[in-house]
């Protein structure tokens, strides 16, 4: 499962990755193979590692964007935690959070997107504003109220 706007995102990154990025480093890899010895030639040797790192990618992705399913609708119940939400929450600490539920191709801890495959996430799904959680995080057991879920627009912040 993927948004759109993950998908998008992949689907651009695939596309720079090999119309923009892949020429550049194919015609870098070249001019350092024109300067003779390979076996000490260092800028060769980063160009080959990095082409072939560009080309894992581009197969990677090749590969899954056919495979996912974008999930464009909106929930029928707007009031309950599913896929694509916003849900601020609040633990018993009173430190306040947002978190997108996305798939997990698209994760970005610095936007706050969670895997939907997250010990929270999974905690969260199903749940209404006011419930409370418990989710099972790596540094123990955490209790989370939920204090609000929107979805549409406002969540691709």
């Amino acid at each position: 499962m993927i948004t759109r706007a993950g998908f998008e995102a992949l689907r651009r990154e695939l596309d720079e990755l090999w119309h923009q990025r892949r020429p550049e480093v194919v015609k870098a890899l070249a001019a350092a193979a024109a300067e003779g010895d390979r076996s000490e030639n260092a800028e060769y040797t980063y160009r080959k590692k990095q082409l072939a790192e560009i080309d894992r990618r581009v197969r990677y992705l090749s590969k899954r964007l056919p495979a996912l399913r974008v999930i464009e609708q909106t929930p029928v119940r707007s009031d309950t935690v599913y896929f694509g939400a916003l849900v601020e929450i609040v633990d018993e600490s009173c430190a306040h959070r947002r978190l997108r539920l996305v798939g997990p191709d698209e994760t970005d801890a610095k936007r706050h997107w969670v895997s939907i495959d997250s010990p929270l996430a999974r905690a969260l799904l199903g749940k209404h504003v006011g419930d409370e959680c418990e989710a099972q995080l790596p540094e123990g057991a955490r209790r989370y109220r939920i204090l609000g879920i929107s979805y549409g627009a406002d969540c691709d912040n």
